[in-house]
This record gives structure tokens, C-alpha cells and sequence, in this order.
């Protein structure tokens, strides 16, 4: 079912791409094709909402920008305060007045985990304000990364990419695009 929704809306894309962490890929998941309709998202949350309904956490917090429909909807279906952290001159932190109490379990929302370094880099400054993290939960597991907490995802896809050093792509010659939301240094 959730293949079937992502393809639908457009969300799974070929072609050559420029991934955040640098690598490159034939493929990519445009999570903001599915969230563009609140229906179609509500369906594929819910397979995640189902995995973690007895998950024991306080809020959820999902980085900017992937995380922060995420966030909303899981928090919505569970009945959980929904936030989300945003990088502030390149730094991930919690703004607008959020808070994160000392104690509190949180669970970090993703739209799509790579590298999974937005998430971590969430964990730390959950970690920094007191909180616990419980887990992390996302759309789209790419599974090409070991995450130290446990990964709840609505699909794991094995999506192959390359250092740009060795991309077949870019040895044919063929131009790639950067569709993410995060900057390369």
C-alpha cells in the first residue's frame, strides 16, 4: 500500500540525483509529493502511527524541513505535542519557543532517513535540553545507515547510491539534480 501511495502522488523518482550527504543516486523519494495531500499522508502515517502506539514518549519532534509535517501528523494521530527543530546559522536547534522538559521522552519524525544525520544531530540537542530519545520515525527507511536508536518506518527501500567519485551516472555523462532541502558545504 505504501509503495502504491508513493508512486501515485510522484513521490518516487529516477533520474540522477545529488543526495544532502553528497552521494549520488539513481533514485529519490520526494516525501513532499505524498505530504502535498493530507489524505494520502494520514494513510501512510498510520502504518507508523500503528507500529508505535505503544511506544512510551512524550512528544514528537521532527527537524526541519522533512520532519515537521511528519511530526504534525504523528502527534495528531497519537494524541502527542508535535514540534520540530531547525538549524540556526547552520546549527540544529529547538526555536519559537518549543521546550523539551528535562525527562521527557521524545520521539524524532523524519520524512526520509539517508544518512540519518538530521535526526542525529535532533537527538543531540534533545539530549542537550534533557530529554530521552525513543526512537526515530520516518516515511521512508533508505537503510543505508545504523542508527543508534530503534528506526519506525512506513517502508524500507534499498536505494543504492555512489561517492560522486564513482557514480556511473556522472560517468555517462548524465547531469544530476539536487532536489533536498539541505545545502551541501
Amino acid at each position: 500500500m505504501v509503495i502504491d501511495i508513493l508512486k501515485e502522488c510522484g513521490a518516487l523518482l529516477e533520474g540522477h540525483f545529488l543526495l544532502s550527504s553528497g552521494r549520488h543516486s539513481d533514485k529519490y523519494i520526494q516525501c513532499a509529493k505524498l505530504l502535498q495531500y493530507p489524505d494520502k499522508a494520514e494513510k501512510v502515517l498510520s502504518v507508523v502511527a500503528k507500529k508505535i502506539e505503544d511506544l512510551d514518549f512524550d512528544v514528537v519532534v521532527g527537524p526541519a524541513m522533512g520532519g515537521v509535517i511528519v511530526s504534525y501528523e504523528l502527534g495528531r494521530q497519537l494524541g502527542r505535542k508535535a514540534v520540530f527543530t531547525e538549524r540556526e546559522n547552520g546549527v540544529m536547534t529547538l526555536r519559537r519557543g518549543f521546550e523539551i522538559e528535562k525527562g521527557q521522552r521524545v520521539l524524532i519524525s523524519e520524512d526520509v532517513i539517508t544518512t540519518g544525520k538530521s535526526s542525529l544531530e535532533t537527538a543531540k540537542v534533545i539530549r542537550k535540553l534533557g530529554g530521552e530519545v525513543t526512537g526515530i520515525a520516518c516515511i521512508a527507511d533508505r537503510g543505508t545507515c545504523t542508527m543508534e536508536y530503534p528506526v519506525y518506518s512506513a517502508v524500507k527501500l534499498l536505494i543504492e547510491s555512489w561517492d560522486a567519485e564513482n557514480c556511473p551516472l556522472c560517468k555517462q555523462g548524465i547531469p544530476y539534480v539536487k532536489p533536498g532541502s539541505r545545502g551541501l558545504k
